[in-house]
């Protein structure tokens, strides 16, 4: 296959990377490090419920949780083996999971990478599923969706992505419910894998000491014969701008309360450099207004209003994107009124130069950092392929992100009409009396 190859000279690393015959696009990152690690996903997620083949006028609906169930089902073969088992005599780690649009399945090896490789492929490619494994995933599956939302954190944020969107399928979870579950059959399993398992909706990233040849080699094996694309289209509903439910309450077995207060964003680029420089400058601007550093976090921890708890951040995809904020405190709606006139007085007072430096200087350091760790920068091109960008182009953005754009930003995201406010709270001592 014909390689290209992508360089930094700021970062002073490269990939190369090519399309197979197979439609397959392969990037191979090379690593002199001890490890190589190899992620193969499908630009196939939770998100992914509707889709339209090209020549048909119905739309095709998918159960909630498919997307996660084939992740679960790939690994047994038809001969009665499992991958998993394969991998660990082959002295690899390997995992999968799924997001909102993508599932992948990965693997980290010290030796053997060709086997561990051709292992990857040959399970993914080839599915085998029968009326009783999927009977029996049904279960295990059913199981992992209480044991989520038994988690307050997990149903906290649940919680704030329903309230939030009214129609967007984020808000739905990723594992399905135990209805959708119960819809799902090996036929329709066989079939979204015919649609999504296709190597042209997919990539291959390795990163590690490894040549690309290799890589190659083993893909011409295994890719021989691949059956021809079905070609469709994602069908989406458009999200009206306001959130679904300003706050939403849920009573669970927690100490204290939790919270998660979420800014819809309504102006998510389509452009995909642009929305790059958007998550750019919103980790920027989320660092300066809300790190551990600054004063917001600090002035209600020392309060006592705040616990250690903490955390935010923000999310996009080119669909949906919103910026988040979470925590432990006994008064989520007074953490919440604080955030408003925290924001207000930057608005009023700007923000210092010298936080700006600081704070891109350490998200500039995380940057480089990443390109210490073989999964790092697997994860990360893998993100920046399906996305449509160049990985090598985050760090110069996060230099040319100008003061001028975060203040814009805040107008743009952190509007108290597009905000939710999510609670996990104690039951009461009369409900834990009556639960006794």
């Amino acid at each position: 296959m014909k390689w290209n190859e992508s360089a930094s000279s700021l970062l002073r690393e490269h990939y190369y990377f090519g399309t197979h015959k197979s439609g397959l696009p392969i990037y191979v990152f090379p690593k002199r490090m001890t490890g190589t690690y190899a992620i193969l996903s499908a630009k196939y997620g939770s998100l992914d419920h509707r889709y339209r083949l090209l020549g048909q006028e119905r739309d095709v609906e998918i159960p909630d949780g498919v997307a996660h169930f084939l992740e679960h089902k790939l690994f047994e073969n038809e001969d009665g083996s499992d991958s998993f088992r394969q991998f660990t005599a082959l002295g690899a780690d390997a995992n999968a999971y799924t997001t909102y649009n993508r599932t992948a399945y990965l693997f980290s090896c010290t030796e053997h990478f060709s086997e561990c490789l051709a292992e990857l492929l040959n399970f993914v490619f080839h599915p085998y599923f029968t009326d009783a494994t999927v009977k029996k995933e049904q279960g295990i599956i059913a199981e992992e969706i209480r044991m989520y939302e038994d988690s307050p954190w997990d149903r906290a944020d649940r919680n704030l992505l329903r309230a939030m969107y009214q129609v967007h399928p984020v808000r739905k979870n990723i594992l399905g419910s135990e209805a959708s579950l119960a819809t799902i059959t090996p036929e329709l399993l066989y079939e979204c894998h015919r649609v999504f398992y296709h190597p042209s909706n997919m990539a291959l990233v390795v990163c590690g000491d490894v040549e690309r040849e290799e890589v190659a080699a083993v893909a011409d094996r295994i890719l021989a014969d691949v059956p021809r694309a079905k070609q469709f289209v994602r069908v989406t509903e458009r999200e009206p701008d306001d959130v679904g439910t300003s706050c939403v309450r849920t009573q669970m077995q927690v100490a204290k309360p939790l919270f998660c207060i979420g800014f819809k964003d309504i102006f998510v680029p389509r452009d995909a450099d642009a929305r790059l420089r958007r998550d750019a400058a919103m980790s920027l601007l989320g660092e300066m207004l809300f790190s551990r550093a600054e004063p917001f976090y600090n002035g209600l921890f020392e309060e006592g209003l705040l616990t250690s708890s903490y955390g935010f951040g923000y999310s996009c995809t080119d669909s949906f994107g919103y910026f988040g904020i979470s925590g432990e405190a006994a008064d989520p709606e007074q953490i919440q009124t604080r955030l408003y006139e925290y924001l207000d007085t930057v608005r009023k007072n700007g923000l210092p130069e010298e936080s700006f430096l600081r704070c891109r200087h350490v998200l500039y350091a995380d940057e480089v950092k990443a390109y210490d760790s073989t999964e790092e920068i697997a994860d990360r091109l893998l993100c920046a392929v399906f996305d449509g960008v160049e990985l090598f182009s985050y760090p110069s953005l996060l230099q040319d992100v100008t003061m001028e754009e975060l203040y814009a930003l805040m107008e743009e995201i952190f509007d108290p009409a597009r905000a939710t406010l999510s609670v996990i709270e104690p039951f009461s001592n009369e409900q834990d009396e009556r639960s006794e």
